[in-house]
């Protein structure tokens, strides 16, 4: 049995999508594929259940017959952090995930560990990077999100410096297309020879980063007055209807798969964007549409959103929001799985794992 740690350098990197990507190739090529959350810093208690989202989806798509508590075997919860602080708790948490990991890698010929947001974290339960590696013998795989052509080189030197022997190698993840050749023919080449295998480059992609209706609607608090049944929608693109009447149509024109947010007193505005490819309007100031906004938007299967903050805090929200947005939609996996296959080495990555 192999295990990969897959890990990141800061969070939102894209690690929950490699897991997915690494574990979905293997399982095709009929390895039996396990995966385990050795901390998470989002879980919580529901009805006496531990839940964490990501756990959840992966039990679920790869058939795992584990319960999410040993799929998870330590979750960080306030009331934790405090019984630590306070030291009513001194337990060994080494201890739990090596057994959590035991149990779950009977007849499976894949572990994949999904390592926390970054390198600095779990450091409180004496799980940190370096040390769940170490615990149990984890070759790492680091993903750096680009920023700048230096941030990656500094995250990769990072993640050796902290990994040593135990990193396998990095991909660099979420690149402008304008910065891949220059990425892959001289930063590659440089981090290389550093001793840092570089298993793939993978470029900036906008349906990867976009959000659904949905979480739009939950971030915004908003309530949806038609359509309900679009709420999944992609949304990839944020637009301000705030100008003249008369520029508005080629303005919105230029976006596509996209969700306008004007005020509910611009019947003007929300008409011309009904015209263009628009996956939602979000109506400011808590002002509610006219039936003829209603029953267009009704009739082209877009959703309103009504919300009581002003234009500008409602685009703030929705833009901080973007990028972090869960990887489980279909065109999202469709499209992450044409890419890793494409850019990943995964010919390597089967030799360094002895699959």
């Amino acid at each position: 049995m192999a295990i990969l740690y897959i890990s990141s350098v800061e969070k939102f990197s894209g690690k929950s999508s490699f897991c997915l990507g690494i574990g979905k190739k293997f399982q095709q090529e009929g390895l039996s594929v396990g995966y385990i959350k050795p901390v998470s810093f989002s879980a919580r208690q529901e009805n006496g259940e531990l839940v964490d989202e990501d756990a959840l989806f992966f039990k679920r798509y790869f058939h795992l017959p584990q319960p999410v508590s040993e799929l998870v075997p330590v979750a960080i919860t306030p009331n934790l952090v405090e019984a630590i602080l306070t030291g009513k708790v001194k337990e060994d948490f080494g201890e739990k995930l090596k057994k959590a990991c035991s149990n779950c890698s009977k007849n499976r010929d894949l572990i994949l560990l999904e390592g926390a947001g970054t390198l600095r974290e779990g450091h409180i339960v004496g799980l940190s990077a370096p040390r769940v590696t170490r615990l149990l013998n984890a070759p790492a795989l680091v993903i750096i999100k680009y920023a700048t052509d230096f941030g990656v080189v500094d995250d990769a030197l990072t993640a050796k410096a902290r990994l040593e022997d135990k990193l396998l190698g990095i991909v660099i993840n979420m690149v402008p297309r304008p910065r891949m050749q220059y990425v892959e023919e001289v930063i590659c080449p440089y981090l290389e020879a550093q001793g840092i295998k570089v298993f793939g480059v993978l470029p900036h992609e906008r349906i990867l980063a976009s959000i659904t209706v949905k979480e739009l609607v939950e971030v915004l608090d908003g309530e949806v007055l038609c359509c309900p049944d679009r709420t999944e929608e992609l949304v990839e693109y944020v637009m301000v209807g705030a100008m003249a009447v008369e520029q508005a149509l080629s303005y919105f024109r230029r976006r596509p798969n996209k969700a306008v947010i004007t005020g509910g007193d611009r019947p003007d505005i929300q008409l011309a964007a009904l015209e263009t490819s628009t996956k939602c309007i979000v109506l400011t100031g808590n002002i509610r549409p006219s039936p003829i906004i209603l029953g267009r938007a009704e009739e082209l299967g877009v959703p309103l959103v009504l919300v009581r903050h002003d234009t500008f805090t409602s685009v703030e929200l929705v833009e901080n929001y973007f990028g972090r947005s869960r990887f489980y939609q279909e065109k999202k996996l469709t499209r992450f799985e044409e890419l890793i296959n494409e850019r990943f080495n995964f010919s390597f990555l089967r030799s360094a794992l002895r699959l």
